[in-house]
Order: C-alpha cells, then sequence, then structure tokens
C-alpha cells in the first residue's frame, strides 16, 4: 500500500500525532536539565552529581532501546507508542513525589525506561506510513517536534521552580506529557504497512553497514556536543558575571524553536540536495555556535546557543532520518536501525554530556566549549568520510517492452530514485 502524500489528511494526522508525541518525549527527558543548579544546591551535590539526573533518564532510554526496537518488529510501532507516551507521563508525576535525591535518580531512570518506546519506532513508522518522497521532511518535522519539547520542558520547569519549587515544576511537565499522549491517541493512524518480522539476524546487518556505523557515530558526538553544552549553561548563567535567577536563566531556551525550523527545512534541503551535502553543514554551523558563547556578554551567550541550537537539529534531523531509508535500501530492518542510532545517540549524551560537569568545574565555560568543540569536530571528519561511501538506490522497476510501450502507454518519465 502506498504510503500518505503531503497534503493528504492521513499524512496531516501523522505529522501532528508525532509532532507531539516527539514534544512530550523530549520535554519530559530533559525536564530536569534547567533544575540542575537547584538540584545542586537543595540536595548539596555537585553539579557534575546534579546532571546525573539527566544522564540516567538517558542511559534508561538508551539501554531500553535495544529491546523495544527489535519488539517493534514483532508487534508494530504505534502499540509501543502510546503505551510509552502514557508510561512516561505517569512516571514524571512519581518523579515529582519523589522522598528523596537518590530516590529520584531510581524513578528518572525508570521514567528513561518508558520514553523508549517513541524514539525506536517514530522514523520507522514515518518511512512505512510515508510516501518516499516525503520522507525527509516529515522526519524533520518530527525532530523538530522534539526541539520544541526540549525547549518547552526547560522553560516550564525553569519558571515553575523559581516561584513554586522543583516539585511542582515536574509535576507541571508530565501533565503536559500526559496532555500529548491524549492527542497522539486521538489523532495518531494505526499501521498500514508494517509486517511483522522475526529478528534473529538483523543485528549484524545493522552493525556491519559502514555508513550506518558512522551515522550512528555521528549521532553520539553531535549529542555528547549539544547536552554538555546545556547541561553547563545553566551553572554558567546563575554564576557571576550573570547572576541570573533560575527562571530567567530558563528563558535560554526559548532558542530552541530555531532547532524546530532548522530540522525542517534541513529536511526539505536534503530531499532536494541530498542529505550528504546537507550533513558538513549542520556540523559547520554548531561549530560557529560554540565559538560565539566565549565572550562574557549575555547577547553573545544566548546568540551562540542559538546557531549552535539550530546547527545541531540540522545534523540530527538529517542523520536520524538517513537511517531507516539507508537501512531499508540495505536490506535491515528500519525499526532496529534507528534503535541502534538512538542507542548511540543518549550513549552520547549520557556519557559524553556527563563530561560537562566535570570540564566546568575544571575550567569553567571555555572547557565546557572545548569539550563540545571535540565532538564537533569528531561529527564532522565522520560527516567527510561518509560523502566516500557509494549511495544505495532501491532496483528499477521492470520497464515495459513491446507495443504497449511505444503507443502512447507509457507517457510519464520515470521518478528519481530515493539514495541514502
Amino acid at each position: 500500500m502506498i504510503g500518505y502524500r503531503a497534503g493528504e489528511p492521513g499524512y496531516r494526522r501523522v505529522v501532528l500525532a508525532l509532532f507531539a508525541a516527539g514534544l512530550a518525549t523530549f520535554a519530559l527527558l530533559y525536564s530536569v536539565q534547567a533544575l540542575l543548579p537547584e538540584f545542586a544546591g537543595t540536595f548539596h551535590v555537585t553539579p557534575a552529581q546534579s546532571s546525573w539526573s539527566l544522564s540516567l533518564a538517558t542511559i534508561g532510554l538508551g539501554v531500553t532501546l535495544l529491546v523495544t526496537g527489535p519488539l517493534s518488529e514483532r508487534i508494530g510501532r504505534t502499540r509501543l507508542i502510546h503505551l510509552s507516551l502514557s508510561l512516561s507521563g505517569l512516571a514524571g508525576l512519581a518523579c515529582a513525589a519523589a522522598p528523596g535525591w537518590h530516590a529520584l535518580l531510581v524513578l528518572r531512570l525508570l521514567q528513561g525506561v518508558t520514553l523508549a518506546g517513541l524514539p525506536a519506532v517514530a522514523t520507522a513508522y514515518l518511512r512505512e506510513e510515508l510516501h518516499a518522497e516525503t520522507h525527509a521532511r516529515a522526519a524533520g518535522l518530527y525532530i523538530g517536534g522534539t526541539a520544541l519539547g526540549g525547549m518547552a520542558g526547560r522553560l516550564i520547569t525553569g519558571g515553575v521552580a523559581e516561584a513554586l519549587g522543583w516539585r511542582w515544576a515536574l509535576a507541571a511537565v508530565a501533565a503536559v506529557g500526559l496532555a500529548c499522549a491524549a492527542v497522539v491517541a486521538a489523532l495518531l493512524p494505526a499501521s498500514r504497512n508494517f509486517v511483522a518480522r522475526p529478528t534473529a539476524v538483523m543485528t549484524r546487518r545493522a552493525l556491519t553497514d559502514p555508513a550506518l556505523l558512522i551515522l550512528y557515530a555521528i549521532g553520539a558526538c553531535a549529542m555528547g556536543a549539544f547536552v554538555s553544552v546545556y547541561n553547563a549553561i545553566g551553572f554558567r548563567l546563575t554564576s557571576t558575571p550573570f547572576a541570573l535567577g533560575a527562571g530567567a536563566a530558563g528563558a535560554v531556551f526559548l532558542v530552541y524553536p530555531l532547532g524546530t525550523l532548522s530540522s525542517a527545512l534541513a529536511g526539505r534541503l536534503a530531499d532536494r540536495y541530498g542529505r550528504r551535502a546537507v550533513l558538513p553543514f549542520g556540523c559547520a554551523l554548531t561549530a560557529i555556535g560554540l565559538l560565539l558563547t566565549l565572550p562574557d556578554r549575555l547577547p553573545y551567550v544566548i546568540g551562540g546557543l542559538a546557531v549552535m541550537t539550530a546547527g545541531f537539529f540540522v545534523v540530527h534531523g538529517v542523520a536520524s532520518g538517513w537511517v531507516p531509508v539507508r537501512a531499508h535500501l540495505g536490506g535491515v530492518p528500519a525499526g532496529q536501525a534507528a534503535s541502534l542510532y538512538l542507542v548511540a545517540y543518549y550513549a552520547g549524551s549520557s556519557v559524553f554530556g556527563s563530561l560537562s560537569g566535570v570540564a566546568w568545574t575544571l575550567g569553567a565555560w571555555p572547557a565546557v566549549v572545548l569539550l563540545a568543540a571535540a565532538f564537533v569536530a569528531l561529527s564532522s571528519l565522520l560527516a567527510a568520510a561518509l560523502r566516500r561511501i557509494p549511495a544505495l538506490t532501491p532496483a528499477p522497476p521492470p520497464t515495459a517492452t513491446g507495443p504497449a510501450a511505444t503507443n502512447g502507454t507509457l507517457t510519464s518519465p520515470p521518478a528519481t530514485p530515493t539514495r541514502a
């Protein structure tokens, strides 16, 4: 069955539902990032220790992806999406009621586990249910939802925490997550093109394609740079020379809509010019943004974060949308390849992102920028290596021969094949 095309009601329902799902998932996941300085003061922990409230959630998510990705190849995509959104919202309410620091960390780990259902299947669902000509665009819109969710979670918690404390802040984000789960339940169409598959030999194939391996590594490095910066920015803005409050420091996340716009635009550019051309541009934009944050002047810091955020979502939007397409053309189940990309992505968030607290302690903001710049440089080298790997194209359909091919029956040129 042919997938939904842009402009059709089914296409709009899919895109809106996954936009809301991405918003909920990433608002819940990153809701604690604006609270790290408050956790450090309330629970008397170091900046590096406070970052574990985020790192443990991403660890739980990443490990669970190893199960949910292959599982989705058997039981389908939509069931996991609905279950994940509902359980993660409830886990968010439990985090708000945590009796102490260690209980909060355990609950955040559990929340990471419940969040794994959507990221494991979202891009695979898009590839299966939408027409091929809309894949990169739709993936960009989904990533845009995740960018908006990341902003919303941080803004809500920063503002509410300053007025009512961190418990009410986490409860507010949990309420947003549950509301989005209801929207997804109402809008998301059931799978039409999903075919259940055995998973016995899938992992080996998903781990031997060189382009997929590079895309996994790009996801890990880009996310490591991104999370390192945003883990440390709260400490920078609440200390001298800025000395902002939690709410004002949280307002810096208003730059996130640029990630929504840049990921959607990157999808369109990738459809037109190719993913191999757009990915290096995203890396360069991220690096420029990092350098702009170095001066101790608030306009430079905000402007640099805006540019860096736009660049990161170009990289992530293109890479995450590329994985299931490349996997499908290479005979690898898309759900499993997407899960492996996200395992690497969240490993980068957990491992590399947690280093930002150490960098801040050792050398303040310049050390954080140096750490993030190293990850961006590695992403750029990997993107350059990716350009040297041959693209895959689908086998052309059989062409008609004989009189039917010359009597005017075939009047349209063949469509340009998808390349990955």
